[in-house]
């Protein structure tokens, strides 16, 4: 009679675990189905952040599943160690399953933005400052004060920091970001340098720079760039100056109000082509990849001079007469526009 009880009670203790395991799963699979959200919304989790903390914030986003039920799900999967810290939106009517494996997989948002090829180096940090969800770590973000910031191995922040679309997500440090430009435009410059065409009346990758910067500042037509760089690269070893005016506007800093007058190309700055020969000290903007490949490929030409056209494009002239010539259909072209200062 014992043993039927014993047995019994044996039988009874394993059925109540299986009713309770069968609850329990029962339960489990109403909470996975349960949406998390209507609409979209926005999860944080913080650097360092337990699993019941974790879970608490996925309970406020849907109070029908305990906190403990979400800590428990996290756990049983193998994930509670695993969340990457980020900002992680949470999709409209997605299951917790769902974010999990998201949020393992570091599914972060990525905020971004973009830097237009020709702006100067503190453009590139007027934008970095307003860009959203960046983290501030230098004081003053100016040109001297990245470079000892960062200690950037440069004495001249122009033209070192790669104009592109800057993707990141929240928390990324400015210093990473600006390391990040230098570094892309280190490597854009190496490989252009690396593969010069022969016989460049250039001594040194900075002066490859360099040049691409004015090249980036005198056209923005793609076709052009190469026969822009010709231009310079006959100009420099012939020993003529090169004329430029974006090196002029560059020199006069905020005193150039978006007029130039030719009294300006009189005016002598370490900048100004007309008065001075070679390449200017330093670059002039942040070029593109497309100028760097210009300046280290340029296209062989025999012209020595080019003039606006009014078309956006350039005519291109092998002797002075023919320039000549140019510029008085170009001046007459800004006669008729109206715009001639």
């Amino acid at each position: 009679m014992r043993r039927a009880i014993g047995v019994f009670l044996i039988w009874a203790a394993g059925m109540g675990l299986l009713a309770t395991l069968l609850v329990g799963a029962g339960m489990a699979m109403h909470y996975w189905q349960q949406p998390l959200t209507a609409e979209t919304t926005t999860l944080t989790v913080e650097s360092g952040q337990s699993m019941p903390t974790i879970a608490k914030s996925i309970h406020e986003l849907q109070p029908a599943i305990p906190a403990r039920a979400i800590d428990w799900t996290a756990r049983f999967r193998g994930q509670a160690r695993k969340i990457q810290a980020g900002e992680y939106e949470v999709r409209p009517d997605e299951r917790l399953a769902s974010l999990l494996d998201r949020m393992v997989a570091g599914d972060v948002i990525e905020y971004r933005f973009t830097v237009p090829e020709g702006v100067t180096a503190q453009a590139f940090l007027d934008r970095l400052a307003e860009a959203p969800r960046i983290r501030r770590t230098i004081d003053e973000l100016a040109p001297q004060a990245v470079i000892e910031a960062l200690d950037l191995p440069v004495d001249h922040l122009e033209g070192w920091l790669y104009p592109d679309t800057y993707q990141y997500p929240a928390g990324t440090s400015d210093r990473a970001i600006i390391q990040r430009a230098f570094s892309q435009m280190q490597e854009a410059l190496d490989a252009a340098w690396a593969a010069r065409a022969d016989d460049l009346p250039l001594e040194n990758p900075y002066e490859a720079l360099i040049l691409a910067s004015v090249i980036e500042k005198e056209t923005g037509i793609s076709g052009e760039r190469g026969e822009v760089a010709g231009v310079f690269v006959n100009r420099l070893k012939r020993g003529m100056r090169l004329q430029t005016d974006p090196t002029v506007i560059y020199g006069m800093g905020e005193d150039y109000d978006g007029r130039l007058f030719s009294r300006h190309l009189r005016e002598d700055t370490p900048y100004n082509t007309y008065t001075r020969d070679g390449l200017p000290p330093t670059p002039i903007a942040l070029p593109s990849a497309a100028s760097l490949q210009a300046a280290t490929h340029p296209t062989p030409t025999d012209a020595f001079y080019f003039v606006a056209d009014g078309t956006g494009g350039h005519d291109f002239s092998r002797t002075l007469k023919e320039h000549n010539r140019a510029v008085a259909r170009w001046r007459a072209h800004q006669r008729e526009q109206g715009d001639r200062p």
